[in-house]
């Protein structure tokens, strides 16, 4: 019997299952149990005894709580949502931007582009505790200070100033400010985000920039026709991860830790836990349906 020959679109769909393989098996083995033990705590009363601990079924009162009784929940969980519309399309293009400039031919290229990492390794480890710590909060709260006196208030102002006499709407002119004020967030969320842009940028051919070269096109219509397209599937990538890393290190993450192993509610805390979860997904899909149709994947 003569097995059939694969096409290439079957092909590639096999390699992609390959390719998410060790991440399935991975996940099988090591959070499956956590994360139905998880859902079985939301709906429980678990309570830690000197045996260990008991469950108590109750349903949704945990849901309940967190929803209509919780002080913080709703309102940090919706703070974090919003925030993560602001910031995303901020973040997306800055390091589209700066992929962009990055990939130029220009003295220094190889430490500008280290410079621009240097956020993702600033944010991790013990640098990251220290970063947190009271002085750099300091720092941080002047520099994004928009409600004092401080030399941002003025600058935010000069910008609204200029920006609304131009004839620009006053929404986006708030939205630009605000973007202004978040500049220390929006570049220390960058760095990844630069370096997958970088990459895709790097893997297009030139010789499709000298057949538009060679046909008249300037630089901004090479962009739109032929560097846009050709990463946009990068851009769905750096979408969806900027969303998840935005929500795994805002405050009702931190919130969700502190209901389990501050005020030992771990059922409370799994229920929030498993909102949470809901509230991302429904976002990642939301987003990945409107621009997955504008994305262009080249056969």
């Amino acid at each position: 019997m003569r097995f059939k020959k694969l096409s290439l679109e079957q092909k590639n769909r096999y390699y992609g299952l390959y390719f998410i393989l060790p991440w399935f098996v991975g996940f099988l083995f090591l959070f499956m149990i956590p994360l139905l033990s998880s859902l079985r705590y939301s709906l429980s009363n678990l309570q830690v005894t000197d045996e260990g601990f008991s469950l108590e079924f109750i349903g949704l009162s945990n849901y309940r709580e967190a929803l209509l009784s919780h002080e913080s929940y709703v309102r940090i969980l919706t703070e974090s949502v919003m925030n993560i519309a602001v910031n995303t399309p901020l973040i997306i293009i800055f390091s589209l931007f700066f992929a962009v400039l990055l990939n130029q031919k220009f003295r220094g290229r190889v430490l500008a582009r280290a410079i621009f990492f240097l956020p993702v390794i600033l944010a991790s480890g013990i640098i990251a505790s220290i970063e947190n710590g009271d002085l750099m909060q300091s720092v941080v709260r002047s520099a994004n200070d928009t409600t004092g006196g401080g030399l941002s208030v003025m600058k935010n102002l000069e910008l609204t100033v200029i920006l609304v006499e131009s004839g620009i709407n006053i929404t986006f002119v708030e939205y630009l400010t605000g973007a202004v004020s978040r500049i220390y967030e929006i570049v220390s969320q960058s760095g990844v985000q630069i370096l997958i842009f970088l990459a895709g940028l790097q893997s297009i051919s030139p010789s499709l920039y000298e057949a538009a070269k060679i046909e008249g096109s300037t630089g901004y219509e090479a962009f739109w026709k032929i560097t846009f397209p050709m990463i946009s599937p990068l851009i769905l990538t750096n979408l969806v991860y900027t969303i998840i890393d935005s929500f795994i290190s805002d405050e009702t993450s931190r919130l969700v830790v502190d209901t389990a192993f501050k005020s030992f509610d771990f059922g409370l805390s799994a229920a929030m836990a498993w909102m949470y979860f809901a509230v991302i997904a429904l976002v990642l899909w939301i987003t990945t349906s409107i621009v997955s149709r504008k994305v262009f994947y080249q056969d």
